[in-house]
C-alpha cells in the first residue's frame, strides 16, 4: 500500500512574522504594501516577497485566473518597491564615499 506523500511546506510554520488574516485576498496595492512593512516584514520587502511566492506555490492550481492576477500584480509592485530600497541604499553608499 502507498504511503500518503508528504509535502515539505505543510511544515513550515511562521512564528516571529506572518501576514494579517485575510491579506491575500485583498487587491495588488494593499498586498504589496502590507508585505513591505517592517511590521510583517522586518528584514525588508525581499522577506514579503517570500511570503508572497510562498502562498502562490501553495495556493498551486486552486488559484483563480483572477485571483492570480492580482497575486502577480502585487508581485510587480513589491517588485518594484524592493527596487526603490536598493536604489536609495546604494545612493546612500555611495554618498558616504565620495
Amino acid at each position: 500500500m502507498a504511503q500518503p506523500v508528504k509535502k515539505w511546506s505543510a511544515n513550515v510554520k511562521t512564528v516571529s512574522t506572518f501576514p494579517p488574516p485575510g491579506l491575500f485576498t485583498k487587491d495588488a496595492e494593499t498586498i504589496a504594501r502590507s508585505l513591505a512593512s517592517k511590521k510583517v516584514s522586518p528584514k525588508g520587502p525581499g522577506s514579503g516577497m517570500r511570503m508572497l511566492t510562498f502562498y502562490m506555490n501553495r495556493a498551486g492550481e486552486n488559484l483563480g485566473a483572477s485571483r492570480k492576477a492580482e497575486l502577480e500584480r502585487a508581485k510587480e509592485l513589491l517588485s518594484a518597491r524592493i527596487r526603490a530600497a536598493h536604489e536609495r541604499t546604494e545612493k546612500q553608499r555611495r554618498k558616504r564615499a565620495a
